[in-house]
């Protein structure tokens, strides 16, 4: 008989709430302890969700019970953190992105291998129900062969809501890598593997103001593309015209639509683990899959857990992280070179979850 897996939280910051929200509620993982720079912050989070540790990282990494450790901090010390993870002896699940360059994110794997442990990175919105009926759909063969993709994210930008958003336009950020791994995990999860990309990239002003909070009214220098066009070449056949985009008074986003030689499907916002999946034919009316996700961030947590448990390999590796950082470096050289860049990583389509998975289910 196994016991749930204990877990451990670096990073008390903004998006640890939606983390903790789900990781305190699901039955094979136990969260132990909180840790942050910050120890009235780590503390605070400990109190609201009912974890009964918090303190500095250095007692998280000694804490005994703890084999995963969820590292929610900024993009900029991903790497640097989760390899002080894995000299602890602890498995790391990383928020995206995985790391900020191809050197960074290639030594954490080999890190981590060396070690026999284990790199798991958001997103892990793809274990979404939305997303896993689209992909089963695709499996089945509803749409044929997938020849192409479109794939839409614009808007203007987080800065008027969010207090910190200076970070957001910093490199390892802009829309491309803030928001590109949600939509390129979904096109490797039905294309499989980048071959190759092209891409433009602009910006709009130089510089940026907080909207809100503390800082409100504080400029801050635009660091990365704030906008960004890509073409892909999948290894696999297929391809997909992309937009990431920071400079558009007209909002769109969400948008990833998949066509193949017998159809075309809508899938749900990749950001989202929920929502609807529409399919077309030209036999008969547009089909529409409704999907209520009841869980959210930290679903792969538990994926990542059930996986060590049973020793076969979790879905939201860092196989399949390293390979979206390199795509998205890829775009921004092919942006600044106007040429063709080829993608050298390659991954597994991870496997589909079985209907009816379910991350509040006991199993462990």
């Amino acid at each position: 008989m196994t016991s749930p897996v204990g877990v451990g939280i670096i990073g008390a910051g903004v998006i640890s709430d939606q983390y903790l929200e789900n990781l305190t509620t699901f039955p094979d993982l136990r969260v132990l302890f909180i840790a942050d720079l910050d120890l009235d912050r780590a503390r605070g989070q400990a109190e609201r969700h009912g974890v009964p540790g918090h303190g500095s990282v250095d007692e998280l990494l000694s804490h005994p019970g703890i084999e995963i450790v969820v590292n929610l901090t900024i993009p900029a010390v991903h790497v640097d953190v989760a390899r002080r993870v894995l000299e602890s002896g602890k498995h790391v699940f990383t928020e995206k992105p995985f790391s900020l360059d191809r050197e960074s994110g290639a030594a954490l794997l080999a890190d981590a291998s060396a070690r026999g442990l284990r790199v798991a990175t958001a997103p892990d919105t793809f274990l979404g129900p939305g997303l896993q009926s689209g992909k089963r759909l695709i499996e089945s063969g509803a749409i044929g062969t997938p020849l192409t993709a479109l794939v839409l994210f614009q808007s203007g930008g987080p800065e008027s809501w969010h207090p910190n958003a200076d970070f957001l336009y910093a490199p390892g950020a802009g829309p491309l890598f803030d928001m590109g791994p949600y939509y390129l995990t979904a096109l490797v999860q039905n294309f499989g593997p980048v071959r190759r990309v092209s891409a433009t990239g602009s910006i709009s002003h130089a510089t940026r103001v907080i909207g809100s909070g503390p800082r409100k009214g504080e400029e801050f220098a635009v660091g990365v593309p704030t906008h960004v066009s890509a073409l892909l070449d999948f290894v696999d056949g297929g391809s997909a015209q992309c937009v990431f985009s920071f400079q558009s008074a007209l909002r769109r986003t969400g948008v990833v639509e998949i066509a193949g030689t017998q159809g075309t499907i809508e899938l749900p916002d990749p950001n989202t683990f929920g929502g609807d999946v529409v399919l077309h034919t030209e036999s008969s009316e547009p089909v529409t899959i409704h999907s209520v996700a009841d869980a959210g961030r930290g679903t792969g947590v538990v994926d990542l857990a059930r996986a060590i448990r049973a020793g076969v390999p979790e879905r939201a590796s860092g196989q399949q992280a390293f390979h979206i950082v390199d795509v998205m470096e890829s775009i921004l050289e092919a942006a600044e070179s106007g040429e063709w860049v080829a993608v050298t990583s390659t991954v597994a389509r991870a496997r589909s979850l079985p209907e009816g998975w379910n991350p509040r289910e006991a199993t462990l």
